[in-house]
Order: C-alpha cells, then sequence, then structure tokens
C-alpha cells in the first residue's frame, strides 16, 4: 500500500485497485457533506480518474511539452505588461530553457515546437528589454 499527498493531508492507495477511490474523512471542524455534496465530489473524483487514465495514455514527452509552453505563456504575459517585468520574464524564459536543454531529445515530438517556442520568447525578451532598457539575458 502507498500514500497518496494531497492538500487535505496524506491518503492510503492500494496499487491493485486503480479505480478505488477512498473517501475523505470530514475534517474535525467541518460538519459531513450532504447527499449532494457527497454526489457532487464523487462525480469530481469520477472526473479525475479520468483525466488521470487519459493523462496515462500519452507519452511523458508530450504532457512535460505541454507545461513547458506555460512557461512560454508566462513570459508573454510579463513582457507584454507596461512596463514589462523583465525578470519575471527572464526567469518564466531561463525555466523553459532549462528544460530544453536538459531534455531535448527525450521530448520526442514534443522538442521542436518547445525549442520554437523558447526561441520567440528569447527574440521577444530581447525586444522587450531594449524598448525598456534593461540588460540583456545572459545566454
Amino acid at each position: 500500500m502507498s500514500t497518496l499527498w494531497t492538500p487535505s493531508g496524506e491518503h492510503p492507495v492500494e496499487r491493485n485497485q486503480p479505480d478505488a477511490t477512498p473517501e475523505p474523512a470530514p475534517a474535525p471542524d467541518e460538519e459531513p457533506l450532504t447527499p449532494e455534496e457527497q454526489a457532487a465530489a464523487e462525480e469530481y473524483a469520477q472526473q479525475i480518474d479520468a483525466m488521470r487514465r487519459q493523462l496515462l495514455e500519452l507519452p511523458a514527452g508530450v504532457v512535460v511539452g505541454q507545461h513547458a509552453l506555460q512557461f512560454f505563456d508566462v513570459a508573454g504575459l510579463y513582457l507584454s505588461q507596461s512596463p514589462p517585468r523583465i525578470d519575471d520574464a527572464r526567469l518564466a524564459i531561463d525555466a523553459l530553457a532549462a528544460l530544453v536543454e536538459r531534455l531535448g531529445p527525450r521530448l520526442g515530438d514534443a522538442e521542436t515546437p518547445i525549442r520554437q517556442a523558447l526561441n520567440q520568447a528569447q527574440l521577444a525578451f530581447v525586444d522587450a528589454a531594449r524598448s525598456a532598457g534593461a540588460a540583456a539575458p545572459d545566454a
């Protein structure tokens, strides 16, 4: 038996029963769920199980690639501010670069679009940094 960490605490997980979802015990200071709330919680747990099964059908490179593109989105968001948040954008771009440089070909089909996104983010950063009078990246 393993345990699964969640924000509400650790829960035991039996490996031989992948579809079993343990019922969380109410916190000492909370009232028990109503039947409607319990039904909604069970439906939510089933949706999470379905998403996990879908996730497991994908290669890890695709999943990591999708998450890596969030760094690209965050960098763009920071660069689009007036004035641009250069240091925050730099951190997001550096995180994306670290992922691409470290994993590279292990990302599979996701490598090329992630590298392209990194290049776009770096070019946008240089333009924004010049406009804002900030120092260009070290890379």
